[in-house]
């Protein structure tokens, strides 16, 4: 894993000290080697985290035998060694053993037609030196981050600027930051921002499963190259026997792919069904070698997983590695926060961050459970959206009877306890099913973030309208699939993959999740809505496929969650702090201070449980202070 800057500049040739300024932001990602080339009108920057071939010839960025092509990239290519034989089988030739070279041959023989043969994880920039031209590209899930701008205005005909993350855009003396209020509403009604915006106005994400191509002389090629929404579309005829023996082979398939590494390997493991199965996955793929896992708890209870964990790792026989944290320390709460460079608050990025940390004193690799919930439906918001259409046909009447009831029941600090999820539930009762769908899972609603920001417009404002097009890709499909894939395109690539991203690249550590392997996701797409969610039982093909392996009491457990106890610590440790940068003068103006105050008021006094909501007001205020 690494880290990825650059510059094109058609007019004038850019400034390498901006591009080392960039590359010093991105340190962490890289600790290993550092590199920059200027080339005609290009600058490639690259900070090297060494995992395949650690010999100092695969420091990006990397030439070719030519010198035509030059690479710097960021990623894992699962089955490189795969692609490289048949490269050479057509003349290719290679200098290092490393996946980085074989991207470039790939791209000299197949052009950008080389992404559909790559099994892996990535974000790179590629330049023709011959041709000038510049080719980018995500990977197909979105586990790799790449932002950019024009290099010049508006205009990407005179240039570009790219990075890793923000962090690095950020120090390059031509990108601005002035605020985009389309993603501050995002964020304030999501606590992440989502793939069409981005804080700063003209930076922009390239999408998962894109390419951006740029020639002196034409205009920009952005394109997608692989659809997602035509396995959702063709659904699959297999039986549940044959489903199960599919799975199987995949999910093996993705795990020894992933577990290939010349560095210590290891897993998270949390004790759910996700992380369970990569670990007896990678436990059944090399039966000689216990793998290293790894699990944090909570002092508070609700919130810990470390019995769970444990249990599975003794019934796996791994190398377990277990702590308590307590993180609610200051210092390491703003610095936290400050990662993603944009504001982000999926309070789960703590304890990621703090197992990254527990785990890269042991390992540089480690494999996770991510994208299981997304593939096979183990959300609860899932839940919700069936009951959401059973109750369709209930008098409104009656449900508004509910809310009203629900809004007396006791406020609980407990992990997404029962009174939050039935207010937010009932609530969400009165929309549309794709409005409902954002609003199990949303912060401020329209309302709140009118009287927030002083604009009563956006009492009916919602994130449907960035999200109405991924619901129009599968409107003929079953709402529970519509539901997943919008997921996939929002919740997951935009928070979760966030998350994981920037808190495991925070220690310099390379996670991977064997269920974002695109053949998987692409079969799990494929099957019918039974085959993941049976009745209210979420997840069944996939616990059944679990079933020879772990005790049922691992499988039909009730799902957790990894969450931290924030509800509590900001009554507690946290106050002070949180208080005085949620009500600071850097978000005067921004939004209305009165309004954080009452909530404030409501949370202490535990009238209500606004710990979401604090909380992302907090990472509002982190940013909007290191801005």
């Amino acid at each position: 894993m690494c880290g990825i800057a650059g510059s094109l500049s058609w007019n004038a040739p850019d400034n390498p000290n901006h591009i080392q300024g960039m590359l010093d932001a991105l340190v962490h990602r890289g600790p290993d080697a550092e590199g920059l080339v200027q080339k005609d009108a290009i600058i490639l920057g690259h900070r090297r985290l060494a995992i395949i071939d650690l010999d100092q010839r695969s420091n990006q960025p990397l030439f070719d035998h030519t010198k035509q092509y030059c690479i710097t990239y960021n990623g894992e290519l699962y089955n490189y060694e795969e692609i490289k034989k048949t490269l050479e089988t057509k003349g290719a030739q290679f200098k290092t053993n490393s996946d980085t070279e074989v991207i470039l041959e790939a791209f000299k023989l197949w052009g950008t037609g080389c992404l559909e043969h790559f099994v892996g994880m990535f974000a790179f920039a590629l330049w023709d030196n011959k041709n000038q031209v510049l080719f980018m590209a995500r990977d197909r899930m979105g586990e790799k981050p790449f932002f950019y701008t024009p290099y010049e205005g508006n205009d990407l005909t005179k240039g570009i600027i790219f990075s890793s993350e923000l962090k690095g855009m950020l120090k390059h003396p031509r990108v601005k930051r002035d605020l985009n209020p389309e993603a501050l509403k995002q964020f304030l009604a999501l606590n992440y921002i989502l793939t069409d915006s981005c804080i700063f106005k003209n930076i922009h994400k390239l999408p998962p499963a894109h390419f951006l191509l740029l020639k002196k002389g034409s205009a920009p090629l952005l394109k997608c190259y692989w659809d997602l929404k035509e396995s959702f579309q063709q659904k699959s005829t297999l039986s549940e026997g044959e489903a199960l023996e599919e799975f199987h082979s995949l999910f093996q398939q993705a795990v020894r792919g992933q577990m290939i590494s010349n560095v210590p390997l290891g897993a998270f493991l949390s004790g759910g069904i996700d992380s369970s199965a990569v670990t007896q996955f990678m436990c059944s793929a090399n039966p000689s070698i216990k793998p290293k896992t790894f699990s944090i708890g909570f002092l508070e209870k609700t919130y810990s997983e470390l019995a769970e964990s444990t249990r599975v790792s003794e019934i796996l026989s791994t190398d377990h590695h277990t702590k308590i944290i307590q993180g609610n320390g200051v210092e390491a709460i703003e610095k936290i926060l400050r990662l993603p460079g944009e504001p982000f608050a999926d309070n789960s990025l703590i304890p990621t961050y703090f197992l990254s940390e527990f785990a890269r004193q042991s390992v540089t690799v480690a494999l996770s459970g991510d994208g299981g919930d997304e593939l096979f439906g183990g959300y609860e918001t899932y839940m919700a959206d069936r009951l959401f259409l059973s109750l369709q046909k209930c008098p409104r009447f009656l449900i508004k009877g509910a809310y009203k009831m629900a809004s007396l029941l006791p406020t609980s600090f407990n992990k997404v306890s029962f009174d939050y999820k039935a207010k937010q539930f009932l609530q969400g009762c009165s929309l549309d099913f794709h409005q409902a769908h954002f609003h199990w899972r949303r912060i401020f609603s329209g309302d709140d973030m009118g009287s927030l920001l002083h604009d009563d417009s956006l009492k009916n404002w919602s994130p449907h309208a960035s999200t109405k097009r991924f619901f129009d890709d599968v409107k003929d499909c079953d709402p529970l699939d519509q539901a997943m894939y919008v997921d996939m395109k929002t919740w997951l690539v935009d928070n979760i993959l966030v998350k994981v991203d920037r808190a495991s690249m925070a220690h310099s550590l390379e996670v991977r999740a064997p269920f974002l392997d695109h053949r998987l996701v692409s079969f799990a797409a494929s099957l019918p809505v039974s085959y993941k969610i049976r009745g209210f039982e979420k997840k069944y093909i996939l616990k059944k496929a679990m079933e020879p392996y772990l005790p049922k009491s691992i499988l039909y457990q009730k799902k957790k969650g990894f969450n931290a106890p924030l509800s509590l610590w900001l009554n507690k440790d946290l106050f002070d702090f949180a208080y005085e940068t949620t009500t600071a003068k850097t978000l005067e103006g921004m939004i209305d201070l009165d309004c954080v105050k009452t909530l404030w008021d409501d949370h202490r006094r535990e009238k209500k449980d606004n710990g979401f909501k604090l909380f992302g007001l907090l990472a509002l205020g982190v940013w909007a202070k290191n801005r």
